[in-house]
Formats: structure tokens, sequence, C-alpha cells
């Protein structure tokens, strides 16, 4: 075995250990899923970077800067923006709800079956996501195991996703991340550090044409009206001790993700500046790592990038787990309800991305559309008295049907996201106020024809 085998062997079986032993303490659904709602600045900020920090967007990212250059720095401005517009819009809110789902809001304003139907959107946009995430972490480690075919290599890794946060939930998760985010501090670094030297005085060329200004601008807006409603980011956020937390946290993490992947875009633009020919792209990352990492920390950054791969997936599972309790079943005081509902998860995860996902990128994105259309929802729920079911139902169905035919319309080559976000948006919201206008004019019409007939008796 070599050394970076070994190296990256045993981190994974420690964190491995780790869950398995002291995680056997959390007894409580409301730990479980939770962390007894607790959780402070630290561990917060690294439970949410980690969150929204994943393989399959680095890669994807890492992949556009060895392609396009500088101009691909234009993407880890996506996630700046959207977590702040998230921080400054509903981080406190959801906090103040303190509720144990990102649908509860919509269950309270627009009735049980319309939250119903929100969940059902958002769960099976995460596992979009999540079947991404284990294509991801698998096109990572085949080159390492090239003998081992992918469905029993994406298994195993899933499995020890699994066994470092299952028996202890969210408390896990955050245990984990809190590590996790440690290593990135440690091996991030170095990817710019060697390739820069690497590159040297050469001149780094920009590809615009390869990356053009409306993709970004589509993805900012995009991300600004998704984020909002991400259940995996809903669900940490009510794990926060207070609402100054909460908002503190997010605001952190934007902070430091915009960095990490930035390092990841510009690592890739310098590598592609030294001359180095890369065929996959979307392996460049690994590339940096087999180029330029002595042996042992070679082993610890592989192990690093199977932590931000397995700290998202785990944290998308518990979202999705605690979602299902409070949308469609009953709350418990143990865990093992929670427990079950993860395993179910992870395992549709792992078939879905062994026979769904190609592009990594574009499934991605696609996966955002039932998101974007609750969007006039949550925020008119959150911030206009006068919305309504009516109004809320009208929106999310033309925000669905809007997104789901620029997809089939215009297709990826065609920029569907442009379109999308330039006019699925203002259609969301402008059929939301339609809709609460509608219904109230309806309202106001019943209550004179009964007070007319109080007057006629």
């Amino acid at each position: 075995m070599s050394l970076d085998a070994g190296v990256f062997i045993a981190i994974l079986t420690l964190f491995a250990m780790i869950g398995i032993a002291k995680n056997r303490k959390i007894q409580l659904e409301e730990s479980y899923l939770f962390a007894e709602r607790k959780c402070g600045l630290f561990g917060l900020t690294c439970t949410l970077i980690m969150t929204e920090l994943n393989t399959a967007t680095l890669f994807a990212f890492a992949g556009l800067g060895y392609i396009v250059g500088f101009r691909a720095l234009f993407l880890p401005l996506i996630f700046l923006i959207g977590l702040v517009f998230y921080g400054l819009s509903v981080a406190k809110k959801y906090k103040e709800l303190n509720a144990s789902s990102v649908t509860a809001l919509l269950r309270e304003r627009y009735g049980k079956p319309f939250a119903q139907l929100a969940s059902i959107f958002l769960i099976g946009s995460m596992m979009g996501f999540t079947a991404t995430y284990v294509k991801s972490v698998t096109l990572i480690f085949s080159p390492v195991f090239p003998m081992w075919n992918r469905w029993i290599l994406s298994g195993c890794l899933v499995l020890v996703i699994l066994l470092m946060t299952l028996r202890g939930g969210l408390i896990a998760i955050i245990r984990t991340d809190i590590t996790s985010f440690l290593l990135i501090c440690l091996i991030f670094p170095l990817f710019l550090f060697y390739t820069k030297r690497e590159a040297g005085a050469s001149e780094i060329q920009s590809l615009p044409d390869l990356l053009p200004y409306r993709f970004i601008i589509s993805l900012v807006i995009l991300s600004m009206f998704t984020y909002i409603l991400a259940p995996w980011y809903g669900q940490k956020i009510f794990s926060a001790k207070s609402k100054s937390v909460a908002f503190s946290a997010v605001i952190l993490a934007a902070i430091f993700v915009f960095i990490f992947y930035g390092v990841g875009v510009l690592s890739t633009a310098y590598l592609k500046a030294s001359g180095i020919v890369i065929s996959s792209p979307d392996m460049v990352i690994p590339a940096i790592i087999n180029l330029y990492f002595p042996a042992g920390l070679k082993g610890v950054a592989y192990a690093t990038l199977f932590m931000i791969s397995g700290t998202t997936l785990a944290g998308v599972w518990s979202a999705m787990s605690s979602m299902v309790i409070t949308d469609f079943g009953r709350s418990s005081t143990n865990y093992r309800q929670g427990l079950l509902l993860t395993l179910l998860f992870a395992a549709t995860s792992y078939v879905l991305g062994n026979t769904l996902v190609d592009k990594i990128l574009d499934k991605l994105i696609l996966a955002n559309i039932p998101v974007a259309a609750l969007s006039f929802a949550l925020l008119a729920g959150f911030y206009w008295k006068k919305a309504s079911t009516t109004g809320a139902v009208l929106s999310s169905i033309i925000g669905f049907s809007w997104g789901l035919f620029c997809f089939l319309y215009f297709g990826e080559k065609g920029l569907y996201t442009w379109y999308w976000a330039l006019w699925g948006i203002p259609l969301i919201f402008g059929s939301g106020i339609l809709g609460s206008f509608l219904s109230l004019s309806k309202i106001k019409s019943q209550l004179k024809k009964i007070n007319l007939v109080k007057n006629l008796n």
C-alpha cells in the first residue's frame, strides 16, 4: 500500500470510528435533526460552508477556470450574492419561526396541501442534487481505484459517509464539518501555491465567449431566489442558538465559500497558463493533486475532497428526512425515524447518481426549477400579509412550467437559464400578486353578498 493510500484510509477510518462510537449518545429526534437548536457561531459557520461547498460545483467551476481563465471568477460571485441575499432576507425570519422545515411557513400561510406540494417539489430537487454529488465523488476516485466498478466504488463511498454521520444526525454532521473546514484551510491554499509557482510569469488567457455574461447573470438571479428555499440551509438555521448567530453565520459562510471556489478557479487558470494539458476539465483539481502534491500530503488532499462531498451529502439527506417527518409523518421523541429516512434517501441518491447523471453542472442547475417556482410563496409569506393560497399556487405552477418550457425549448445550448431567470422570476412574482388580488376580490365579493342577505332578512 502506498503512503498516500494509507493516509487517505487512515483519515476516513478515524472519521468513521468517531461517527460510530461518539454518536451513540444521541437518542432524541430533536438532537438528531436539529442539534438541540443550540449551535454556536463557529460550528454553524463551518457547517454552512461545508453544506454549500461540494465537489460537483467545485469541479465544474474549476473546469471552466481551466477553459476560460479569469472570466470564471464570476462564478463564485454567484454564491456570494446568493448567500448574502439569503442572510438579509430570510435568515433571521427562519430562526424566529424556529420550525422543523422550511415549508412550515407555507403550511401556516397557505394550508397543509400546498406545503406538502412544496415539500414534494423540494425533495425532488434535493434528489437531483444528491445524485450529482454521488456522481462527482465517484469521478474523483475512479482514477484512484481504476479496477473498481463505479457501482461498487460509489457504494463504498456512500457507506463511509453513512458510517460517519448516520448514527449522530445533525450533531455528527456539524462535528464532521468543523474538522473538514480545517482540512480545507490547510489544503486549498496549496492548490494556488503550486499552480502559481508553476505558471510563473506566464499570461493567463481569457476566452469570454465560452462563458457569456448572460449565463452568469442568470445564475446570480436564480441563486438569489432558490437559496431562500434551500431545506439544507433552513435546517441548519433552525439549529442556531439565536437569530444573530444565524445571520452572522450565513454572511461569514458566503465569504468563505466565495474564497474557496475562487481559489479553485484561480488554481486551474494558472495550471492552464503553465502549459499543462488536461483532457477532462472536470478532473483538473485531482490533476493538480497528482502533479504537484508530495507523497503523504496527496492522501490528505484526497481525503479533503472526500469530506467536501461527504458532508454535503449527509447534510442534504438529513434535511430531506426532517422535511418528510414534519410535512408527511409524525414527530417522535426517538431518533430512529430520522435515521431510517436518511438511509432511504442515501440509497436513492446512490442509484440515481449511477443511472441518470451525465453533465454535472447542467444537472445541478436543472434541479433548481421547482425550487425557484416557490420563491414568491416564501418571500410573500414572510413579508406580504395579503398573499393568498391562490397566488402561491398560481405562481408555483407558472414558475415550474416556465422553467421546464425554457429547458425543453431553448435547451442548454440555447442558454435556457437566461430566459428562465430574466422572464421567469417576474412571471412568478407577477402571477403570485395577481392571484392574491383576485382571491381578495373574490372574498370581498362573497362578504358583500353575505351582508346583503343579512340586510334583506
